[in-house]
């Protein structure tokens, strides 16, 4: 068996064509759902980026007790098994740098061999101790410039001085690379190469060519970086902002369609898997909000997409399953085609074994840590906060206790206990750390940081749009109990049902 893994960042499912998207072509995008399964109930679990990825290459949910991180001692990650099990060898090629964060830094160790591609987003990547920043203070839009030190906008803007063609571009550079692997190792067996772009995460900088087909007739500052949070942009500016993400999509879409291209013109299909999915979506002015992070996890962001070729089941090329799945089932997926076993801890379920199955579970539980818990059942989505995020008993179980940027600090530690081992973390004792508002990432990706905090139940069936809230106490206990049952097969600690007025891990109230 043989296997690619493309992994896009904040990739909407709404807009692409294979989900009813017609504002952007993809006709990449159509051409793979015509060769694979498409998952139509597919959601996020933990978020957002490193969280997610974890849950990835772990196939366990990890939001319930801890933020953005690390791979923690005790967790599992598929590569690892892949060449522990079956001799198989795993190589990353990615431009998502976040993996070279004090937050990320223990994922791209897990692979054989990884490549990275530098110059995305706020990436240390070029160094200009006095850049002509008058110059560049027009060039930008107020609001995504910085002329600071360590700053991700001022960084970005130093980064794109030195990306002018479209060969420049990470993205572009990302599949080049993986076509470097393929021209070299496709005759090979028993390898997973794992493509994984920032694209088309903010900001949303596309060649010019992409951008054509969008042009909004805007005639300011560069803009295509939006803040997170409520939309208070001019109408002229949100299409703007908007148009340059489509541009992104488009650029993806054509390296989708070179990867196909490549399939195609090496029969690559015939014993090479191929898995395309995200890590959650973004928001472009729905609810009033743009990104995320800052409010409820609508679809937009939650329910994302995913295509995945089995060679072993050609005839199901261009199905479509409606199990109700998610990104822990990725590691067992990966396990499933190289025929490893997912080892004692994993909640994932092989996405080969129900892409022509019933749905193998009852509802999807994701969320952001220290937000709401939220689950989905396939009709219904149901978002329960805490009473009040101000106030709330919170900790994070860890053995590797940094945030995004950096360490703990010693406030945050000060008050550290040791905690017994939890469910899954093989007799590890953890450190228990209380959340603080001076954790930076409480006020910058945690509770802190949310505009939105009402508990809330849709019905997607009659409100695919999530704009009215249903009132239907029936429905809501019916979910709370579904919640409070995932949790606890989740080996989530105690104070996370107490958090949300459950009572305790074994049931009780619901309130």
């Amino acid at each position: 068996m043989k296997a690619v893994f493309v992994l896009f960042d904040s990739l909407n499912r709404h807009l692409l064509g294979p989900y009813g998207g017609t504002r952007i072509p993809t006709p990449n995008f159509d051409r793979l759902a015509a060769r694979s399964v498409t998952f139509d109930k597919h959601y996020v679990g933990s978020l957002p980026c490193m969280p997610a990825r974890r849950d990835m290459l772990t196939g366990r949910l990890t939001f319930l007790h801890r933020s953005w991180g690390p791979l923690e001692p005790f967790d599992n990650a598929f590569p690892e098994i892949l060449h522990r099990e079956r001799g198989t060898y795993s190589h990353l090629v990615t431009d998502h740098f976040h993996y070279w964060e004090d937050g990320g830094a223990t994922y791209h160790n897990r692979y054989d061999s990884y490549e990275f591609v530098r110059g995305q987003e706020g990436d240390r990547w070029k160094a200009m101790v006095q850049p002509h920043w008058e110059r560049l203070r027009e060039k930008y839009h107020a609001r995504q410039f910085s002329d600071q030190r360590r700053s991700y906008f001022g960084q970005n803007i130093i980064n794109r001085e030195f990306i002018k063609e479209e060969k420049d571009f990470p993205s572009v550079r990302c599949f080049a690379e993986g076509f470097d692997f393929l021209d070299r190792n496709r005759e090979a067996d028993n390898w997973l190469l794992q493509i994984e772009t920032f694209d088309p995460h903010e900001p949303f900088t596309a060649p010019e060519r992409f951008k054509a087909q969008f042009d909004t007739g805007w005639q300011g500052p560069i803009r295509d970086w939006p803040r997170y949070g409520r939309v208070d942009e001019l109408p002229e500016e949100c299409e703007e902002l908007r148009a340059n993400y489509y541009a992104v999509v488009a650029m993806c879409d054509h390296l989708l369609g070179e990867l196909l291209d490549y399939f195609d013109r090496h029969d690559l299909w015939k014993d090479t898997a191929l898995v395309v999915t995200t890590d959650h979506g973004f928001l472009l002015g729905e609810h009033d909000f743009w990104a995320k992070n800052r409010m409820n996890l609508y679809e937009e962001v939650a329910h994302i997409p995913l295509f995945v070729h089995d060679p072993r089941h050609a005839a199901r090329a261009g199905s479509r399953s409606q199990a109700l799945t998610q990104s822990i089932d990725l590691a067992a997926t990966f396990l499933d085609l190289f025929g490893a076993a997912p080892p004692a801890e994993n909640e994932g379920v092989s996405l080969c074994a129900t892409a022509a199955g019933p749905s193998p579970r009852e509802g999807a539980l994701f969320g952001y840590f220290g937000g709401a818990v939220n689950v989905a059942d396939g009709r219904y989505t149901y978002h329960r906060f805490p009473e009040d995020l101000s106030q709330q008993e919170l900790y994070q179980y860890t053995l590797m206790p940094t945030h995004i940027f950096s360490p703990f600090t010693p406030a945050e530690l000060a008050s550290v206990k040791l905690s017994p081992p939890l469910d899954f973390t093989k007799g590890a004792t953890l450190l228990k750390v209380p959340v603080i508002e001076r954790s930076p990432m409480y006020n910058n990706y945690g509770p802190g940081a949310l505009l939105e905090s009402e508990t809330r139940l849709y019905d997607l069936a009659s409100d695919p749009g999530q704009e009215k809230p249903l009132a239907d106490p029936g429905e809501e206990q019916r979910l709370a109990d579904l919640m409070t049952r995932l949790m606890r097969a989740n080996g989530a600690p105690p104070e996370a049902f107490s958090r949300l007025a459950f009572g305790t891990a074994s049931g009780g109230d619901h309130g």
